[in-house]
């Protein structure tokens, strides 16, 4: 096991490597300079190049890239030229209200998708599959920012009940006002991975009830609700740990809508700004980070995967035998 999880650590080196290349080359392709944004009438041309060393942004673009790579390992992401802030000090400043976005949107899908995918694949072509499954398509298929829209006009300017944006009233300082601004955005993050996770829970439902041991278990008299909860319901989860992990990234580049229709201060909506702003040194960092969670969620995902399947397990062992 400790030889396939060094395998795998070591497989992300590469990949963070050629993301890393072609992120910077897709930013800087863009056309014009970002600096001169920054640039006042009447400043030297030895000024100017004051400027684009600070920002590292002067030079060809191989030697920008080793210049930042030089930085990033010391762990520094550059300053920010639209806010002349390090951006690792933006990026960790934002990071918490993100993470509590993400982390809740998650898991709502879990909570929602587990029991609702696990019914439909009980009630096969039923009635109630037939609603569930009408309304995973329509998850799936609604673009978030209208379904943000919609939810603000009912639940905040219509019923009153809840706030439509902002993460705290201000000079309030409470879990409850916090929860009560969380609502909105965390459902509407929630809603697509809700929809996709239902569908894939419940074909795993049906193809897992149709084993050989569920029909033994019914066979001996073993309950419907026992066969789903302690048989049925592991074996449904196995797939959920990869699409977790592969949603991870789609929750952060979910938050970029859901942060700026909600006006949630986290790392998409600094993304937002930074790419209005050309702020290169904010974008590449913003777009490594959404790379890090991707990758490493994708790691977790694999290490869950084997530690829940005994059969990779025992395909390690063998390999390591």
């Amino acid at each position: 096991m400790r030889n396939y999880i060094i395998k795998r650590f070591l497989q992300l080196i590469p990949v963070l490597i050629l993301v890393s290349i072609f992120s910077f080359l897709i930013i800087h392709a863009a056309p014009g300079d970002p600096i001169q944004n920054y640039v006042k009438p009447g400043m030297s041309e030895e000024q100017i190049q004051t400027i684009r060393e600070e920002y590292g942004v002067d030079g060809n673009i191989v030697k920008q890239y080793v210049a930042w790579v030089g930085h990033v390992v010391r762990g520094d992401l550059g300053t920010s030229i639209y806010k002349n802030r390090p951006v690792t000090e933006l990026l960790a400043e934002k990071l918490p209200a993100t993470l509590i976005l993400m982390g809740t949107a998650l898991l709502i899908s879990l909570l929602v998708s587990i029991p609702l995918g696990l019914w439909a694949g009980l009630k096969k072509n039923k009635m109630t599959d037939n609603i569930i499954s009408f309304l995973s398509y329509f998850g799936i298929s609604v673009p978030q920012f209208w379904l943000a829209m919609i939810l603000i006009i009912i639940f905040a300017l219509t019923l009153e009940i809840l706030p439509s944006g902002g993460m705290r009233t201000v000079n309030v300082d409470t879990t409850w006002d916090l929860l009560r601004h969380l609502v909105l955005p965390a459902v509407v993050l929630s809603f697509s991975n809700t929809a996709v996770f239902t569908r894939y829970i419940r074909s795993s439902t049906i193809s897992q009830l149709e084993e050989d041991y569920v029909l033994t278990a019914r066979s001996k008299g073993t309950s419907r609700y026992r066969i789903l909860t302690r048989h049925v319901l592991k074996n449904c989860l196995l797939p959920i740990i990869t699409l977790v992990g592969i949603n991870l990234a789609g929750l952060v580049c979910g938050s970029f809508v859901i942060e700026s229709v909600f006006s949630w201060p986290g790392i998409g909506r600094l993304a937002m700004d930074a790419v209005n702003s050309r702020d290169y040194p904010l974008i590449m960092g913003f777009t490594m980070f959404s790379c890090t969670i991707l990758i490493l969620g994708n790691f977790l995902a694999d290490i869950l995967y084997a530690v829940a399947d005994p059969r990779i397990k025992q395909g390690m062992g063998k390999n390591n035998g």
